[in-house]
């Protein structure tokens, strides 16, 4: 397979060599390319024999000596340099299934790309991965590599996932383990399927994967409100939160005790939900599933409070208002009243919006909407600003889910409306007046 070159960086090691826009990528020392990890894996080498064909159809060589790891200065059409995998699964607890219709394309586009995996964290099922794609991670040593395993029970995957391969892929785990490859593994727990016994039998086999191993993020199902002609999902209660979390915890103990690292936890989710405290920082070791929010609550309190011992309070008084997800509410109003009640110039409202768009089950604060925060918000005595959680927000664009934009908001509001990146640290800051 080859790749067409789109751009070459000025001054490169490309450029110098005479490699152009509109030729055709073949070889790096021998080796085809075909996609970004093996142009990323053999670009890295000092000396490289880079075959290319120009538009006319010649085939060229050229030697290339280069700083180890420095780039090589090509630019194809797109980061991936092919286009992104996207998933083959029916998966019964997806929650792009469960999204109205009529939102923008791009977020009904499942995602499952294990290149992303290495490059982005994101997360992959491992059914869209071929012999070659791991015989290629093992050769490579791609590490680690994030896995959404939900259940080692292969039938109980198949079902779940609605694909008859997805209970033998799970084979690829320990293919990549003994082969020292690192795996992050998620599990969305649904009441009933595959929690209490079958959680049991997947933490089991995960342990017996052994170290490499190196984190379990157990998550709960979300649920939303358009689940018409779906599988039938419950949310989970307080009881059988608790249950669960007292469940992964003994686990996380003999993990601890046995391998000296707890390995499994809960998501900060199902202690919200359970009605248990969040543990303290040390609980989570090295913070390894936060993009899984486990953790993620905990670490953000440790943050402010470390960014509070060195701040001072606002020199003029300020009153805001910050806006939260109902899940993570509570938490939060005791973090700001442990540590800001010293202020007396700082005058903080904490708001739980409702999430109206999704259904009452959804309530963590990634997921609330322009339109739910504009309605709550119209009813309450904003102050001088509002804070909104950043990650409501579109990446690359100040979009909402329900497209939204935040300049409407501002509009409508009448006041600031800052997005604020959930870090402790910025969260201070904001809520201070200055700019992060």
């Amino acid at each position: 397979m080859s790749v067409l070159i789109t751009g070459v960086e000025p001054h490169s090691a490309a450029e110098a060599a005479g490699i152009r826009a509109g030729d055709t990528l073949l070889t790096i020392n021998d080796h085809e390319i075909t996609d970004v990890l093996d142009f990323r894996f053999y670009e890295t080498e000092s000396h490289l024999a880079v075959a290319f064909q120009n538009p006319d159809g010649d085939r060229h060589v050229r030697h290339i000596v280069k700083g180890r790891y420095a780039s090589l200065g090509l630019v194809f059409q797109t980061y991936l340099m092919d286009e992104q995998r996207s998933c083959r699964n029916q998966c019964i607890f997806c929650f792009i299934d469960q999204l109205p219709p009529g939102m923008r394309p791009s977020l009904y586009f499942k995602d499952d790309d294990s290149r992303l995996s290495f490059l982005f964290g994101n997360y992959v099922t491992l059914t869209n991965m071929s012999e070659r794609d791991v015989d290629r991670i093992i050769r490579m040593h791609i590490s680690p590599i994030n896995v959404s395993v939900h259940t080692m029970n292969p039938e109980l995957r198949c079902k779940m996932m609605n694909n008859r391969f997805a209970g033998q892929v799970l084979d690829y785990l320990h293919r990549f383990t003994e082969a020292g490859i690192r795996v992050n593994c998620q599990l969305v727990l649904c009441p009933g399927i595959n929690d209490g016994k079958e959680l049991d039998f997947t933490l089991e086999e995960l342990y017996k994967l052994g170290e490499n191993v190196q984190s379990i993020a157990c998550v709960p199902v979300g649920v939303t409100r358009y689940r018409e002609g779906l599988y039938p999902l419950q949310s989970y209660t307080k009881e059988t939160a608790l249950q669960t979390v007292c469940q992964i915890e003994a686990f996380g103990d003999r993990f601890k005790a046995e391998r000296g690292a707890r390995t499994v936890y809960p998501a900060d989710e199902f202690y919200l939900l359970a009605g248990l405290a969040i543990p303290e920082p040390e609980f989570y070791e090295d913070f390894a599933q936060l993009e899984n929010g486990v953790g993620l609550l905990a670490n953000l309190k440790d943050e402010f409070c470390f960014a509070f011992e060195e701040a001072k309070q606002p020199q003029n008084k300020r009153r805001v208002t910050w806006v939260t997800g109902e899940c993570p509410a509570a938490f939060l109003k005791q973090m700001l009243d442990e540590t800001v009640a010293a202020w007396d110039n700082l005058d903080v409202q904490l708001l739980p919006v409702a999430n109206e768009f999704f259904g009452g089950t959804v309530n963590v604060s990634g997921l609330l909407t322009g339109q739910d925060m504009l309605a709550a918000l119209r009813k309450a005595d904003l102050g001088d600003e509002v804070l909104i959680p950043a990650c409501t927000l579109k990446q690359d664009e100040d979009i909402f889910l329900d497209d939204m934009m935040l300049e409407q908001l501002r509009k409508e509001l009448g006041v600031p409306v800052t997005p604020v990146e959930n870090t402790g640290e910025a969260l201070l800051r904001t809520l201070c007046g200055e700019t992060v």
